[in-house]
C-alpha cells in the first residue's frame, strides 16, 4: 500500500471527521447524563429544604423577586397540620470569591434563622468552602437578622469572617441578607 501525500485538503477533511465524531460522542454523553444530573439536583434541594425547616408534612412553593439582584428567589412555605412552620428560600449571590453561591435559607414566622445549607458554590478549596462547614453556619442558627447584622465584622457587622476567606464570607451574608429581606417584603407565608 502507497504512502498517501499529505495535503491541505486532507487535513481539513480529517480534522472535519475528528471533529464531528466528537461532537456526536459529547452530545451522546450530555443526553445520557442531563436526566440523572437533574435528579440529583432535585434531590440534594430537596434534602436541603428538609435540613433548614423543622418537621412538615406540606409545603407550597412560589417565586418572589428580591429588591436587589436579577434572579427571582424560590419561596418554599412550609406547613405541619395546616400551621406555618417555616419558609425556605433559595437565595443566591454572584459577589463569592470565585461567582455564584447559592445558599438554601430556613426562617421560622417570627424571621429568626432555624439554618442555612449551601446549594452550591466554587470557593477556594480549604478556605472559602469553609462556608459550608457547621462552625461557620451555627452562628447564624437562631438570630433575627432585624438585630443581628448580617455583615463580617471588619464591615461592622456580628458575623465571625472566616480567615482569610473575607470576601467569601461577606457574600454569604449578603445572600442571607437577600433572602431575609424578601421574606419581610413579602411575608412569607402568602
Amino acid at each position: 500500500m502507497a504512502k498517501k501525500e499529505s495535503t491541505f485538503l486532507n487535513m481539513v477533511l480529517t480534522l472535519l471527521i475528528i471533529t464531528g465524531l466528537s461532537s456526536l460522542a459529547l452530545s451522546g454523553v450530555f443526553e445520557l447524563t442531563k436526566g440523572p444530573i437533574a435528579k440529583a439536583r432535585k434531590e440534594k434541594k430537596e434534602r436541603a429544604i428538609k435540613a433548614v425547616l423543622p418537621e412538615f408534612d406540606t409545603m407550597l412553593l412560589k417565586m418572589v423577586m428580591p429588591e436587589t439582584g436579577k434572579d427571582s428567589l424560590e419561596f418554599i412555605t412550609a406547613y405541619e397540620d395546616s400551621l406555618w412552620v417555616g419558609t425556605a428560600i433559595s437565595t443566591y449571590t454572584y459577589k463569592g470569591y470565585s461567582g455564584l453561591i447559592k445558599l438554601m435559607v430556613g426562617l421560622l414566622p417570627d424571621g429568626c434563622i432555624e439554618r442555612i445549607a449551601v446549594l452550591e458554590q466554587k470557593e477556594t478549596p480549604g478556605l472559602g468552602t469553609k462556608i459550608a462547614d457547621e462552625k461557620f453556619k451555627h452562628q447564624f442558627i437562631g438570630k433575627d437578622p432585624a438585630k443581628y447584622i448580617l455583615k463580617v465584622k471588619k464591615d461592622g457587622g456580628d458575623v465571625d469572617a472566616i480567615t482569610a476567606a473575607t470576601i467569601s464570607s461577606r457574600a454569604y451574608c449578603e445572600a442571607v441578607q437577600r433572602a431575609y429581606d424578601a421574606f419581610k417584603r413579602d411575608g412569607g407565608n402568602k
